[in-house]
């Protein structure tokens, strides 16, 4: 499966649109998690847990999609977006949305 954040891809010509496809995961923080960023605020550096979370979210989000195009008997899918939201004080969501296509 061809995943791109651009309307086309250089040298392929869209045979077929199959429509809008998405995906989405809601992951939660933890109060270790919170503690312990907050202390990577005060003294500097990286919160690993959080980015070890986000990435884990995002990866979801687009596995989610890529299932749903290929449903569709898609090959590519273009305009890929991705959209995160906090959801109350401690939920994170991500969502991929992204055009399902047949190349020819």
């Amino acid at each position: 499966m061809i995943v791109v954040t651009t309307d086309s891809i250089e040298g392929r010509r869209v045979g077929e649109y199959l429509g809008v496809v998405s995906g989405d995961a809601i992951v939660g923080a933890n109060m270790f998690r919170d503690f312990f960023a907050r202390i990577r605020d005060v003294v500097g550096g990286r919160a690993g847990g959080y980015e070890k979370a986000l990435q884990g979210a995002k990866n979801a989000a687009m596995a989610d999609m890529i299932e749903a195009a290929e449903a569709l008997g898609a090959n590519a899918i273009l305009a890929v977006d991705l959209d995160y939201e906090t959801i109350g004080d401690s939920m994170l969501m991500v969502s991929a949305n992204g055009t399902a296509v047949r190349l020819a």
